[in-house]
């Protein structure tokens, strides 16, 4: 079973990576947050990875984060809930706000993400609201996500998506909310406001 890689970044897509490791070529499906995390192509790049193996096929996940590939698998316990679409919620959502939204059973948060309709949601909240306590949301995001807001969450959603890395998105809108804390109910001020911060 391949549980981790490390090589060389050959290709890398929204949803797909391929990483050469001893000569040898590793296609991995990924989430968006993964590829925002990736290095440039030809650089050497580590993902933690789960080896998803049926009768006709073999497929590989790959993660930059540990803690996204622990929710991945959680997701995959769950009835009606297989590979693909588990990577689809992934990119559809961070893993903190993941967490928060089954902890607190956020049906809304849930049935915004494609592909999550309201049984899938009520579904997810019931089996993993108890089974979360060991996924601690990060020191450092969990000091900075209760004054940034939904229009903060929202922004940093819409940066990644564009390209940005994940960790300077998130500077570049806590630097933005120190300045003008108003913002943090404003999601297309802050947006702005965030893009100029990177430039």
């Amino acid at each position: 079973m391949i549980a981790h890689l490390r090589g060389i970044l050959l290709t890398k897509a929204p949803n797909l990576a391929l990483v050469e490791c001893a000569g040898v070529g590793y296609e991995l499906s990924i989430s968006v947050s993964t590829y925002t995390a990736l290095p440039k192509e030809g650089s050497e790049t580590r993902l933690h990875v789960h080896t998803h193996v049926r009768e006709d096929q073999l497929a590989l996940f790959g993660f930059h984060e540990l803690q996204e590939k622990r929710l991945f698998e959680k997701l995959l316990t769950i009835s009606g809930i297989g590979p693909k679409l588990a990577i689809t919620v992934l990119s559809g959502i961070s893993s903190d706000r993941l967490v928060a939204a089954i902890r607190g059973g956020d049906h809304a948060t849930l049935t915004k993400i494609p592909g999550i309709g309201k049984k899938t949601a009520e579904r997810v909240v019931l089996e993993l609201k108890d089974k979360l306590d060991d996924m601690a949301i990060p020191e450092s995001s969990s000091h900075a996500a209760p004054h940034r807001g939904l229009a903060g969450d929202d922004a940093l959603s819409a940066l990644t998506n564009l390209g940005y890395a994940r960790p300077q998105a998130q500077r570049a809108i806590d630097i933005t909310l120190e300045r003008d804390p108003a913002l943090a109910n404003d999601f297309e001020a802050l947006f702005r406001a965030a893009m100029s911060a990177m430039r």
